[in-house]
């Protein structure tokens, strides 16, 4: 059976109404959904064996701070998307697959696009050192789609910290001032979760790593109609991404 297939079976057998309808609640009103459900677990473990292999071929180690986001840290490994479009895996046909965009569409309440720009399809992503962190961020387009191949038990750091309903001045980000200003949202996560993230209105990060913490996970970005509409430019990931 194909990818394709077997997300739509999966998702005719699996997935009702009521979901879709929860997720798109807690979409509407954090940006910020869980989505586990709309995969079956052997797409998940897939692409998590296919990460794996992935970092331990291509992955580079980035330490930097960005000025776009106020010079917050980024202390990560990452295989960067044409690394992983290389590999032509399973990673590659679930991103492109319309079932899948389908489903979180349904959550996002709106069409959800392959992103225009290329370098940001994709992106592994693994902490590993005391202090890991992706630090207080937005994203250039609407949706990021995060499957989470290993993570700590929340004492050890790596979950996720989200302050919705916030705008991205590149020249003037201000998150300092976003953060005492606004609640901070915080989720712990478990190997196997998707979660979906309205990332261009929602300042994220992931919470710094314990000594001892691993965490991996895999970002699929796409965009919505109005993205395309916008003059956008990918400083922070020119850099991110700079060999």
């Amino acid at each position: 059976m194909s990818l394709e297939s077997a997300v739509v079976e999966h998702l005719r057998q699996n997935v009702d109404q009521e979901q879709l309808w929860l997720s798109r609640k807690s979409f509407y009103e954090s940006g910020f959904a869980l989505v586990s459900y709309l995969l079956p677990d052997e797409i998940k473990q897939q692409i998590a064996a296919e990460v794996r292999d992935l970092l331990d071929e291509r992955s580079i180690r980035r330490d930097l701070h960005l000025a776009e986001t106020s010079n917050s840290p980024r202390y990560m490994r990452n295989v960067t998307a044409a690394d992983i479009r290389a590999h032509g895996g399973v990673t590659v046909g679930l991103y492109e697959s319309e079932a899948f965009r389908g489903a979180l569409g349904s959550v996002a309440g709106e069409a959800v696009l392959e992103c225009p720009y290329e370098p940001e399809h994709y992106v592994i992503t693994h902490l590993e050192r005391s202090g890991d962190t992706h630090g207080w961020h937005w994203d250039d387009y609407s949706f990021g789609v995060i499957l989470v191949v290993d993570c700590p038990e929340v004492a050890g750091g790596g979950f996720v910290q989200t302050v919705p309903n916030t705008s991205w001045d590149k020249s003037n980000p201000q998150v300092f001032k976003q953060l005492v200003n606004n609640p901070i949202n915080s989720y712990e996560l478990r190997p196997g979760d998707i979660y979906l993230l309205r990332t261009d209105t929602t300042l994220h990060r992931v919470h710094p790593l314990e000594p001892g913490a691993k965490r991996t996970i895999i970002n699929m970005a796409y965009a919505a109609e109005r993205d395309f509409q916008k003059e956008i430019s990918h400083e922070t990931m020119e850099d991110l991404f700079a060999v």
